[in-house]
């Protein structure tokens, strides 16, 4: 018992931390290549491929099914030089497509676009508070951190059998050499190892009570850490109102609802006024039998109004009680009309957006694809602070609000009269929130 004390004394230390750096190095990589691929998948591929659907392009999900990964590693940086070598399957899948030429990335290296195919494979994240996908998604989590968790036991439950079997051999061979030397040993008793005669272990009391309070420790981390932080929230709306189908399949501009995130504070939501200018005639009657949509029925409801007669009755209107999905903290000021406006350069180039793209998408994602909205930026200090440490603002010299900086610091230099006002200091959010 004395030997496994002292093996167990002199490896224990860089058994745990070599455990705990496999396991962390291990889900660490599976997570990462995903997570890097959808950020250049949205950057590169999204204005002509969607996982799902087909647009410019076919949709990519299943790709690493229907070709070889040394094929894409070299068609997707360079399609049209792999097409023009005669590569018969770069071909056919060139004629497929209505020979429309696939734009080319030589910047994309094999990294990357293995990174890509991992996104491609994994599939778009889905949000927590949907009800369909929770269980899935809390499913996939269970396993992964399980797994973690299996491995790290299943590495102390090897290395203890291993120290175990040592300090056998070790004293099976020292028997040996005494009984070589002509002395007498006597039998061993049989090894009893019991949970009370453990816990009488000083050593092994404080190796139990260490791994207990690092166990704890983490969790009591992660739960702190995450304290706040409602990335996927998805509240349950009065009106199941789909972004899909209005901003993505129909294209309808973020500023015809949220008219206010280019000239206040607030993006605001929409009254129903706004919703009435086109669904006083569109009903969706061909998809429910010749009825009104039940959605658009509870906006009729709330307004009072009558789709026979097209008229309103006050008396029966009632307010629309949307739930809000986007909370910052009350001490947290936050602009729209700064940000889409002053800023809108600089974030569209920070965050990969394509022209196309409204640059709403860099904080609230791509909502032309959520068929209900969702919390899908963290919208920590820390998240803003890292937008702002990495989006360059040194080309925005023709945005009014660096025109003010500069000229007032020319106005500086010349011993000028400098007021708030000069700097924005008469616009209302300065003051009222």
């Amino acid at each position: 018992m004395r030997d496994i004390s002292m093996i167990l004394k002199s490896v224990w230390k860089s058994l745990f931390v070599f455990s705990a750096i496999s396991v962390i190095a291990v889900s660490t990589a599976n997570a990462q290549d995903a997570k890097e691929g959808r950020t250049l998948f949205k950057a590169k591929c999204s204005s002509c491929h969607a996982l799902d659907a087909k647009l410019v392009g076919p949709a990519l999900t299943g790709v690493s099914d229907r070709h070889s990964e040394e094929f894409l590693l070299k068609w997707i940086p360079n399609s049209q030089g792999l097409v023009a070598s005669g590569n018969p399957e770069a071909v056919k899948l060139f004629n497929e497509n209505g020979k429309v030429p696939m734009t080319s990335f030589p910047e994309l290296d094999e990294t990357k676009v293995k990174d890509i195919l991992a996104y491609i494979k994994e599939g778009e994240p889905k949000p927590a508070g949907d009800p369909s996908v929770v269980s899935s998604a809390a499913a996939k989590d269970q396993g992964t951190s399980g797994l973690s968790i299996a491995g790290i036991v299943a590495i102390v439950v090897l290395a203890i059998v291993i120290l175990v079997i040592l300090g056998r051999a070790s004293k099976l061979l020292e028997r040996l050499i005494l009984q070589k030397q002509g002395i007498e040993i006597e039998e061993d008793v049989p090894l009893k190892i019991g949970v009370r005669k453990m816990f009488k272990n000083k050593k092994f009391v404080m190796f139990f009570i260490l791994c207990l309070i690092i166990c704890l420790g983490s969790f009591g981390w992660m739960g702190m850490w995450n304290t706040g932080v409602h990335t996927g929230y998805q509240p349950v709306q009065p009106i199941k109102f789909s972004h899909e189908l209005h901003a993505g399949i129909n294209q309808i501009d973020c500023q015809y609802c949220h008219n206010g995130a280019f000239k206040s504070k607030n993006a605001t939501i929409p009254s129903l006024n706004v919703c009435m200018n086109c669904h006083k005639a569109v009903q969706a009657r061909d998809k429910y039998e010749g009825e009104i949509s039940p959605e658009i029925k509870k906006i009729y409801n709330a307004l009072g109004y009558d789709p026979e007669t097209q008229k309103y009755d006050e008396s029966k209107a009632k307010p629309m009680e949307w739930v809000r999905v986007h909370n910052l903290p009350d001490f947290a000021y936050f602009n729209h009309s700064q940000h889409v406006v002053v800023a809108e350069d600089a974030i569209r180039k920070a965050k990969g957006l394509q022209p196309t793209e409204p640059v709403c998408f860099a904080c609230h994602g791509p909502v032309n694809t959520m068929e209900e909205i969702y919390q899908y930026s963290p919208l920590t200090m820390k998240w803003c602070i890292n937008c702002h440490k990495e989006t360059d603002i040194s080309g925005q010299k023709n945005n009014a609000f660096y025109a003010k900086v500069i000229e007032a610091h020319e106005k500086i230099k010349k011993g000028e009269k400098i007021t708030p006002a000069l700097l924005g200091g008469l616009e209302c959010g300065k003051c009222h929130y």
